[in-house]
């Protein structure tokens, strides 16, 4: 099939704007030729979110394409950590066969850190020799993100092993260091690690981009940076990308990383800068076949209205027009169930905590960020028992061991802000484990054993009420259309603030409380866990 699209063609690489005439045939750009006429509408690179878990949307990757390509996004750089953490390698082929259903560019990379330490229960373990063989197939682009960075500074020799096959395959490694600085950043870095996406300070990207890793500038549905760190797109152009990282199903709706671009162009930044940010820069880093718009490439682009607001008219990728005014062409996909999802119905009994000791250790929730704090309170003793103290907005929290019956573990976080109820979720980074905050026993036990009893999902419980997403697809995504699940995740996101949650988005914040690999203090199925010096520490200051 041929066809021919005249518009004004805004050449990233070259960094001009003309108009323009292009012909596509049989997938690909086969002439670019420039005319001398007014034309209202613009073509450039479409999007692509350069680190992004399509579990964390709770949508399998064939729904998620459905709707990214609407808001002009032609492909992900997708580490598929979540569902390896579930189900292994098994995890990753499922997520590459559903993806090869769909027209739009999915790129999946290696898992390096399943589990991500040694401090969790994960429902399965991807060791060096696994990794070999992923980085050996063509599917698998590059080593997923390094979240285990004292592995790499220390010598661990499992974590080198899977670093050296990296560069066995000629293939890049993506980095996780949030706050290394220093010789221990160097020692990192050195290793072959060759991006970052999670900078929250400006000092930190800024050591980071000097010693010439590649930056991500992510705004996700929790994890929100893009304030901090998009003045460095000015001094450092070749170096930053756009990424989201987590996007729940909600968000994704509303926008993917065309909200990137048109904040970064209303900032002033300039167009060709940020256009390479959304798409030239992570083609090059990854060696990717998407085109840009030059004849011989793959017909991959978009068309907008203009410049200053940027609504996506049309998506293509590989010459088929995919979306056109908010209508996506793709089709839902059926997606087969499986799970890994083992253990009983839990009682109030399960979480109560013995006092031992006048203070407690916290965890301190920080809104739009990953990282937490450690701070300290005094304990509120009730009938020999620690409990929450709502009145301060000091709450207990616990991972429930989804894969099999084991010892619930409890600690108490602050800046939930519920006044009653609780609210539970196994889409948990990184083991995805059932993590629940919540203001007495009672609905912490209701809201767990809902999500026990859907093998996986988010729930929210009070002594009236209880409600639940479903996720049958390792616990963690659901093969329901994304408007559904966007539906019943926003009348749960909406009831957790009713109930007193200050949070912009409260489940996916509740949702990295049991990652390890991001400081200060979180909690794993095993245990109050310090993220700073990778040990356990007690709930209670002795």
């Amino acid at each position: 099939m041929e066809f021919t699209v005249k518009a004004n063609l805004i050449d990233i690489i070259s960094k001009e704007t003309y108009s323009a005439e292009v012909v596509i045939s049989n997938k690909k750009i086969t002439s670019v030729k420039k005319i001398e006429e007014n034309l209202d509408t613009y073509i450039l690179p479409g999007f692509i979110d350069a680190h992004v878990h399509i579990e964390s949307s709770m949508l399998v990757p064939s729904e998620f394409a459905r709707i990214a390509v609407k808001h002009g996004t032609v492909g992900t750089i997708s580490d598929p950590h979540e569902i390896a953490n579930v189900l292994g390698v098994t995890g990753v082929d499922y997520m590459i066969h559903n993806a090869k259903q769909v027209p739009f560019h999915f790129y999946f990379g290696a898992p390096s850190c399943v589990p991500a330490t040694q401090f969790e229960t994960a429902g399965a373990i991807i060791d060096s020799n696994d990794i070999d063989q992923l980085l050996s197939r063509n599917e698998i682009v590059y080593l997923a993100e390094m979240m285990n960075f004292p592995g790499v500074i220390y010598n661990d020799e499992e974590v080198l092993k899977k670093i050296a096959s990296a560069k066995k395959h000629k293939k890049p490694i993506d980095g996780h260091a949030p706050g290394l600085m220093g010789e221990g950043l160097k020692t990192y870095f050195d290793a072959g690690i060759t991006t970052d996406h999670e900078c929250f300070g400006h000092t930190e990207a800024l050591e980071k981009l000097k010693h010439g890793v590649k930056i991500m500038i992510r705004e996700g549905s929790a994890a929100k940076n893009f304030d901090t760190l998009i003045p460095l797109l000015k001094d450092f152009p070749e170096q930053i990308m756009f990424c989201c990282d987590d996007k729940h199903p909600d968000n994704l709706i509303e926008s993917h990383i065309n909200d990137h671009v048109k904040r970064a162009l209303k900032e002033g930044h300039d167009l060709y800068d940020v256009l390479r940010a959304a798409s030239y820069n992570v083609i090059n880093h990854y060696h990717l076949p998407i085109g840009l718009l030059k004849v011989g490439d793959n017909a991959d682009f978009i068309e907008i209205d203009n410049i200053n607001d940027l609504n996506i008219l049309k998506t293509y990728i590989n010459g088929e027009l995919v979306a056109e005014n908010g209508k996506s062409f793709i089709e839902s996909v059926e997606a087969p169930i499986v799970n890994n999802f083992n253990c009983n119905m839990k009682q109030p009994s399960d979480f109560k905590i013995k006092s031992e000791g006048e203070k407690i250790r916290v965890i301190e929730a920080l809104d739009g960020q990953l990282i937490t704090h450690e701070i300290q309170a005094e304990t509120l003793v009730i009938e020999g028992f620690a409990e929450s103290n709502i009145k301060e907005d000091i709450l207990k929290i616990a991972v429930v061991n989804r894969y099999n019956d084991a010892p619930v573990a409890t600690a108490f976080i602050k800046n939930f802000g519920l006044k009653s109820g609780a609210i539970a979720s196994c889409v948990a980074h990184d083991c995805h484990n059932i993590v629940v905050v919540g203001t007495n026993d009672e609905d912490i036990c209701k809201a767990v054993n809902a999500v026990i009893k859907a093998k996986g999902g988010i729930s929210l419980a009070t002594e009236a009420e209880e409600l639940v997403l479903e996720l049958p697809i390792a616990g963690i995504m659901t093969d329901l259309p994304a408007e559904e699940v966007a539906e019943l995740y926003i009348k749960l996101d909406r009831r957790a603030k009713e109930l007193g949650s200050k949070l912009r988005a409260p489940y996916m914040s509740l949702s990295f409380m049991a990652l390890l690999v991001i400081p200060e203090l979180k909690l794993s199925d095993k245990g109050l866990f310090n993220g700073k010096i990778f040990e356990f520490t007690d709930v209670f200051v002795k």
